[in-house]
Formats: C-alpha cells, sequence, structure tokens
C-alpha cells in the first residue's frame, strides 16, 4: 500500500460526501475504497439493530450474506469488534467461530488459516456497529498502518453519520409530503350531505360556478357550513391541483390584517425582522377563502378591492407590485345588503364580491336532512368513542325534526357529540347496541320548531261538513302547502310525503289540485 492510494481513497469517499447518494451505494463505494486502501479479499459494514449486526455492503461475500442477521451473542468475534473502541485483529489461530465461514468463495467453503480484523463504529458515544476485512493469506495486515486504518475508520463514522442524516431528512420530507398529501385528499373529498330540494338546488349552482373562476360569496346564518360550501367550490374547480388558503376575517387584528393578506418587507414596521408572504401569495394559483369578510375594517376593503380588481398586491414597505393569480372565494353571516345601506362595508366591493352568490339554507328548512346529517356525525363518533354503534331512538329522530336549530349543522354536530358520550356512558362501549334517546339529547332544553310546514283552518260553527268533506279539505291544505314549500315541485312534495309519484297525481287530480 503506498500514501498516494490512501490518499486517492479518502479524496472519494470526502467527495461522495457531498454527492447525492443512495445509502446502499455511499456504502459499497466506501468499501470499494476501504479495499483499495487496506487490500483483502471480503469487506463488510453491518450496523447494530436491536442485537443483531445487519449487513448493509458486502464485497467478496456470497450474495445471501446481506440477506442474514448475526445476533451478536451467537458471535463473539462481532461481539468482541462491537465492544471494542480500537480495531482488532484475530490470530490466525484463534479458535473463535468465524462469521463469514462458508460464505466466501473458496474451494472447500471454509475459511482456513487467513487474517481476520475489524473495527467497530461509534456515532456520539453509541456503538452504530462494525467493518470487517479478511484476507486468505496470512500476513496479508501486517503492513497496515495503524494510523491510516484510525483515519479510515474515523471517516467511516462521518460517512455513516451523515447517511444517517440524510435519510432522516429524507424520511421527514417524505413524511411531510405525505402529510400533505393526505391533507390535499381531505379538503378534496368534500362531500355536502342532504338531498332536499334547497340542498340539491346548492349543489347544482356550486357545480355550475366552480368550473369558472368567478368571484364567489357564500351568505348563511352561523353554522350552516359555509366553509364546507367553499371547499366543495374549490376541490371542483380547475384550481383543485392548488391550495386553498384560509383566511379568518373576524380574527384579523386591525393593525396586522394587511401584513397578513399581503405580506410585509424587513423593516416595514416594529418587529418586522424578515420579509413575510402574505395569503394572497401563498394561495396563487388557488383559491382565497376569506371567511366572514363582513368583519373587515373600511380601510382593509379598500385595499382588498384593489387587489381583487387588478390582480395585484403590494407588500407592506414595498412599492414593487406583486401579481397574484388568486380566486376569491368569502363568506359572512351577515346581510351584505344592510352593512352596505349602514356603511359599514363598501358598496363596491360588495358588488366585486357578489358576481354569483351562493345562499346555503338553514337547517330548519332542509327537511329530513336533519335525520341524514345526524347519521354522518354519528358515524363519526362511532368511531371516535370505538363502539359498534350508535343508534337514534324513534323519539330522537323525531326530536331532531322538530327542533328550529338556531345553530344549525355546527349545533347539530356538538349536541350529538354531547349526546353520543352520554348514551356509551350509561350503557357501555361493549353493548352491540348504543341507543340514543331524547334524554341524551337534552331535549328539555330546546325550543321546538316553528309551525310553518302545515297551517289548517278551523271549520266555522254552525256550518255542516261530511267527514269526507272535512279530510278532503285537510289534505288540499296539506298539499298546497307542500308544493308552496317546495317551490310547486310536484315530485319533491310527494316525495316529502310519503307519497309515490302515481299516487299523488292522482290524489291532486281528485283533489281538483291538478
Amino acid at each position: 500500500m503506498t500514501s498516494s492510494r490512501f490518499c486517492a481513497a479518502l479524496t472519494s469517499i470526502v467527495a461522495d460526501l457531498s454527492r447525492d447518494l443512495p445509502s446502499e451505494e455511499r456504502y459499497q463505494r466506501l468499501l470499494s475504497a476501504m479495499q483499495g486502501s487496506f487490500p483483502c479479499d471480503a469487506a463488510a459494514l453491518l450496523k447494530l439493530e436491536n442485537k443483531h449486526l445487519t449487513p448493509l455492503a458486502v464485497d467478496g461475500l456470497s450474495d445471501d450474506t446481506m440477506g442474514r442477521r448475526f445476533e451478536v451473542d451467537q458471535h463473539p468475534r462481532l461481539a468482541r469488534l462491537l465492544h471494542s473502541r480500537e480495531p482488532v485483529r484475530f490470530a490466525a489461530d484463534s479458535d473463535l467461530p468465524d462469521p463469514y465461514d462458508g460464505l466466501v468463495e473458496t474451494e472447500d467453503q471454509l475459511l482456513h488459516v487467513h487474517d481476520c480484523m475489524g473495527s467497530s463504529l461509534y456515532l456520539d458515544d453509541k456503538p452504530w456497529g462494525v467493518i470487517t476485512m479478511d484476507a486468505l493469506q496470512t500476513g496479508t495486515f501486517d503492513q497496515i498502518d495503524p494510523i491510516e486504518l484510525r483515519t479510515f475508520i474515523s471517516l467511516t463514522e462521518a460517512t455513516v453519520k451523515a447517511a444517517d442524516r440524510i435519510d432522516e431528512l429524507e424520511a421527514r420530507v417524505e413524511r411531510g409530503h405525505r402529510v400533505a398529501r393526505a391533507l390535499i385528499k381531505e379538503g378534496s373529498e368534500v362531500e355536502i350531505v342532504g338531498k332536499s330540494p334547497v340542498m340539491k338546488k346548492l349543489q347544482e349552482e356550486i357545480t355550475v360556478v366552480a368550473q369558472s373562476d368567478l368571484t364567489v360569496l357564500i351568505q348563511g346564518e352561523t353554522g350552516v357550513g359555509k366553509e364546507l360550501v367553499a371547499r366543495q367550490v374549490h376541490a371542483s374547480s380547475l384550481r383543485a391541483e392548488y391550495p386553498m388558503v384560509y383566511v379568518n376575517c373576524a380574527a384579523l387584528p386591525e393593525n396586522i390584517a394587511e401584513s397578513e393578506l399581503f405580506g410585509h418587507t424587513r423593516g416595514a414596521f416594529t418587529g418586522a425582522t424578515s420579509d413575510r408572504t402574505g395569503k394572497f401569495e401563498l394561495a396563487d394559483g388557488g383559491t382565497l377563502f376569506l371567511d366572514e369578510i363582513g368583519e373587515l375594517s373600511l380601510a382593509i376593503q379598500a385595499k382588498m378591492l384593489r387587489a381583487i380588481q387588478n390582480g395585484e398586491i403590494q407588500r407592506v414597505g414595498s412599492d414593487q407590485p406583486v401579481r397574484a393569480d388568486v380566486r376569491i372565494v368569502a363568506a359572512t353571516n351577515r346581510d351584505m345588503k344592510k352593512e352596505v345601506s349602514a356603511g359599514r362595508f363598501r358598496a363596491d366591493l360588495y358588488h366585486r364580491l357578489t358576481v354569483y352568490p351562493l345562499l346555503v339554507p338553514p337547517l330548519r328548512e332542509r327537511g329530513k336532512d336533519v335525520l341524514l346529517i345526524a347519521g354522518y356525525f354519528l358515524e363519526n363518533n362511532q368511531r371516535r368513542l370505538s363502539v359498534n354503534a350508535l343508534r337514534l331512538s324513534t323519539n330522537a329522530k323525531q326530536a331532531l325534526q322538530h327542533y328550529a336549530w338556531p345553530g344549525n349543522v355546527r349545533e347539530l354536530a356538538h349536541m350529538l357529540s354531547r349526546a353520543a358520550l352520554k348514551a356509551v356512558a350509561k350503557q357501555g362501549r361493549t353493548r352491540r347496541t348504543v341507543i340514543i334517546d331524547t334524554s341524551h339529547l337534552d331535549i328539555g332544553d330546546m325550543e321546538p320548531a316553528p309551525a310553518e310546514s302545515v297551517k289548517t283552518k278551523k271549520v266555522p260553527s254552525g256550518i255542516k261538513v261530511s267527514l269526507k268533506e272535512a279530510a278532503d279539505q285537510f289534505q288540499r291544505e296539506v298539499i298546497e302547502n307542500y308544493l308552496k314549500i317546495h317551490n310547486g315541485n310536484l315530485a319533491s312534495a310527494g316525495h316529502e310525503l310519503g307519497i309515490s309519484r302515481s299516487n299523488f297525481y292522482r290524489l291532486l287530480k281528485r283533489l281538483e289540485l291538478r
């Protein structure tokens, strides 16, 4: 061995540290450099995992070596290497069994008297593994320079540490990508539960507007699911592969609202220690969802209007405009026309936002949808509470349908979570079916829904009518009310009344309503 060969080997290893190499290739190149510096017939790099050593790279050993796991307790040579902080060379006549016996290709598949040495590898004062060298000719390692050997071992430790760090970082990045993909998938799998006519109409409107880049204003009471509608608009759009950035305008303090929305440059104000990207830039290519937009101050409204009109934003502290390709979807529970009339919201911004308005109906107007949504939430609670089945009693179903739901879907979700917890606590998790009754719903604290669906007139006193005439009159009034609720849609009204289409049409004809 010459110093030039050793220096060349070290140079190649150092150069590899800065290269983007798979761990397997990095370790294999390390063994090749070692064999170029310290001639041997076989070499191996093994990592300590639990109580065994796993080969990560081998050279001169049979292919099946890579599939083996060497139990440290069963291989005294490897155990001795692992527990020594100095290189170990085994005597040619050592009676310790060789772990590679039969793995080095010889005529009789046996390792006869030969040279064998190796060293432990430590990272941060903890044993990481071992590196081994075997030569078929005795005396092969007599001329090894111990300083050069220790230098090589130190560089080997640096290599495996760098590889471990790279693998760890790559694993973190991959995990981050998986999380991001999962979140994107979760955000794209949007389902609005409901089959009532008003919800079908909303779904149709979402489908129509989603394919465009029109600005959307979603209006509705608190808790109706405006954010869910916004997510479906985004998920159904051509921008679905890009982010939907959420901004809660009600939670934006006026003094930092401009920075949050448009970003700022370093030194723009006290505390601005670095440049910051605003929500508009983050949403570039995607959708910016401005929730509770009615809460923005008039000053921020003016800057918002300019951003929407020109497609450009300006960071606080900068004179340079920045282009942002953003689709705006806004939401509010306020009556925006009244807000404009009262001077609390700019009329020009309001008209920019209402290019395509969407109205999310309150839960009390969705009919039997309340039971569908309840089923959705109960299924989630069933998984969360680890119970076999959560079911609503008949009385509980009736109670849900007759309640006014001032808090809408959000109130329903919270109420069912409480009810499920109470029912499980009382009936036990191991029960085959946990039944939620009105007692679990705190029904006594609820207010009944306004009686809007059916209004009947009393028969004036003194007027005599037959029972059939009274029944027909009652049916007419009920059907007329349902037709009014469903905007004259016969199929929807008949479905809500629980009457088949053919029977409903015959009934309408008999009652002279058609």
